[in-house]
């Protein structure tokens, strides 16, 4: 609906109708004087979903939660001054991890700027190189040629929070009075010489799709021989699947395991990808990589000769310091501009998406039929090799040890040694952390996320917290076949706005859960603020140790004073009554069977918070004396 009563609201309507049109379903408003043009015109609009929500910065990480999970541009409001400066956390995590966010301040105009008019700080450009595009709009204007050039500004702004990369893009919004909608005689009269079909004619959703980006064509060509050519030919090369969160896992998952046959070499995933979580897949899925190279000596006989990193470097310190000492030759997979190499090694950016690789790679592969890429299998529903059968819920991935040139009923080189070695040794380290862990009784921060990788409901959207939680992950998380969906906020590593984000995850999703420690959860309480606009379920994983246990694991631990006032800094909360304050459900888990017990059903509705009280230093022992023991066959 165009709302003429005046300037204001005409500006205001046509540019929420013009991203209602464009593809825009969400948008997310914190209160205030100066944006009620907007506020009011995308609360009119039947068709946008708008959520008030108080906290500017609970408010962005909540948009951030909902692009992550939809891959949609998300709308964000504020008014002007330093409402503004709250959004900038979120928008330089949608920068790093490449999430679309389309953000409008409300501003002062220019004759009320730089003179003590209240509410006014300089907001043009106020969140740096972070956009993928930033401009002020002209002062609303209800003439037709403003308008054009209204509607045009928001499909251009559209267009650069998805192409090339996805990512936040800012208008800044000056407003004149009357910020309500006061009738103007004048801007009324024009409706009748307002014809909407014609002036959004040809105006159509835009919606990010799998890159178009063709491979790069130092795949197909290069001196002697092609980059394709190379890989083929190479018998001691790796494929590292990093930190990713793809729209479509399942196909995502497929086209690695694709290449990993095609090359034959082995898969390194990330906890945080959800390769882990495909495991029949790929049946040549290395998950304790770090643990493995604990052990020099396996180290050196590992040392690869070519690696395909595709996105982002596992979180690994383990593996980034043996990939920076072995310096193999990599290629690094992904259509966005951005560098993906902080080793600063011998790297080749090529452009390109996973899934237009494996074709590419693979060309003899047949292509998509029912059920499956490739001939390699990829739904429930599909005769997926005997030897690795589908699991049922709770079951844990159990990959047969190599028979003589072959592995799990998918044929490898029997000369292949260097792949042998990468799934004998996963094999035994698995085997040795599964006989561990599972004999632990005791509450212990690492057996949570081993446990929650086999039991939570097929699916499951878990958002992990930075810090300790998405090393567990890494270190523990198990291969499984139960499709679940890591989210989480690692393109700037922050704590910042974690319950936020999660809860925008969760949004109107599938029942979903948050693993997080005790000091992330708190940087965040006013996330709770959300909870009577919330629409699904959350359940919050709480690992209380009172304290940040990531430092216990850091060199500081040893110089006390000051580390644990200063570093490990614990708050002391009683998580019962937090909970209780904002009418958030919270129990205490005593024990693995209750744990397992509230998590293999979840609920429908509501928030609810179930706290694993841990020590902080206990458990950080735990992990130094063991980390480097179960590649050793102890």
């Amino acid at each position: 609906m165009i709302d003429f009563r005046n300037a204001n609201t005409l500006w205001s309507s046509i540019l929420a109708e013009t991203l209602q049109r464009l593809g825009l379903t969400t948008a997310v408003i914190s209160p205030g004087s100066r944006s009620a043009p907007l506020t009011i015109a995308f609360a009119q609009n039947n068709k946008i979903e708008t959520i008030p929500i108080l906290d500017e910065r609970s408010a962005s990480f909540f948009a951030l939660g909902i692009a992550k999970k939809s891959g949609l541009p998300v709308a964000l409001i504020c008014t002007s001054g330093t409402a503004a400066a709250n959004f900038y956390p979120a928008i330089i995590e949608a920068r790093e991890s490449r999430i679309p966010l389309v953000i409008f301040t409300a501003d002062r105009p220019p004759e009320l700027r730089d003179c003590h008019a209240g509410q006014a700080i300089d907001q043009v450009k106020i969140y740096g190189n972070y956009p993928n595009w930033q401009a002020e709009l002209a002062i609303p204007s209800a003439s037709r040629g403003m308008l054009d050039y209204l509607r045009q500004t928001i499909m251009y702004a559209w267009e650069r929070s998805i192409f090339p990369t996805p990512g936040p893009v800012h208008l800044n919004i000056p407003f004149r009075d009357p910020l309500v909608p006061v009738p103007d005689i004048a801007v009324e009269a024009l409706e009748t010489q307002f014809n909407p079909e014609h002036f959004f004619a040809g105006l159509e959703p835009i919606f990010a799709g799998e890159s178009s980006t063709p491979p790069s064509p130092l795949l197909l060509r290069g001196g002697e021989e092609s980059t394709m050519q190379q890989w083929h030919k190479c018998s001691k090369g790796i494929i590292i699947a990093g930190v990713s969160q793809p729209q479509f896992a399942e196909k995502y998952c497929s086209a690695i395991a694709q290449i990993s046959k095609s090359l034959n070499w082995p898969v390194l995933a990330e906890g945080l990808s959800p390769v882990r979580n495909y495991a029949q897949l790929n049946p040549d899925l290395i998950s304790t990589y770090d643990l493995i190279l604990r052990n020099r000596e396996l180290a050196d006989k590992l040392t690869p000769e070519i690696a395909i990193q595709i996105g982002d470097l596992p979180t690994s310190k383990e593996l980034r310091n043996w990939l920076d000492k072995t310096q193999p030759k990599r290629y690094i997979i992904d259509p966005s501009h951005h560098n993906f190499d902080p080793l600063h090694g011998k790297t080749i950016h090529l452009r390109t998406s996973v899934e237009h690789l494996a074709t590419a790679i693979s060309p003899q592969v047949p292509p998509l039929s029912k059920g499956g890429l490739g001939g390699v299998q990829t739904t429930a529903t599909t005769n997926i090799p005997p030897q690795i059968p589908p699991l049922n819920k709770g079951e844990s991935t159990q990959v047969p040890p190599l028979n003589k040139g072959g592995l799990g009923g998918v044929q490898t080189s029997p000369s292949n040694e260097y792949l042998q070695l990468w799934r004998n040794t996963e094999i035994q380290v698995r085997e040795t952390i599964d006989q561990k862990i599972s004999a632990i009784n005791n509450i212990i921060e690492p057996k949570v996320s081993w446990l929650l990788s086999q039991i939570l409901p097929p699916g499951t959207p878990i958002f992990i917290a930075n810090s300790m939680p998405v090393r567990d992950v890494e270190f523990f998380w198990k291969p499984n076949n139960l499709g679940i969906k890591p989210f989480f906020n690692r393109g700037a590593n922050g704590i910042d706005g974690t319950l936020s984000t999660a809860l925008g995850v969760a949004h109107r999703n599938q029942s979903s859960i948050m693993l997080t420690g005790d000091l992330a959860l708190l940087h965040d309480t006013n996330g709770f603020l959300i909870k009577n606009k919330f629409v699904g379920h959350l359940t919050i994983i709480l690992i209380n140790n009172n304290g940040g246990g990531i430092f216990e694991m850091l060199p500081v631990a040893k110089f006390d004073p000051p580390f644990e006032e200063f570093f490990a800094t614990p708050q002391q909360i009683n998580f019962a009554q937090l909970c209780a304050t904002y009418g958030v459900e919270h129990e205490v888990i005593d024990d693995w069977e209750q744990f397992k017990e509230k998590l293999n059903l979840l609920p429908n509705s509501g928030i609810r918070v179930l706290e694993v009280q841990t020590d902080r230093r206990s458990d950080a022992k735990w992990r130094q004396d063991n980390l480097g023991k179960f590649a050793k066959g102890s």
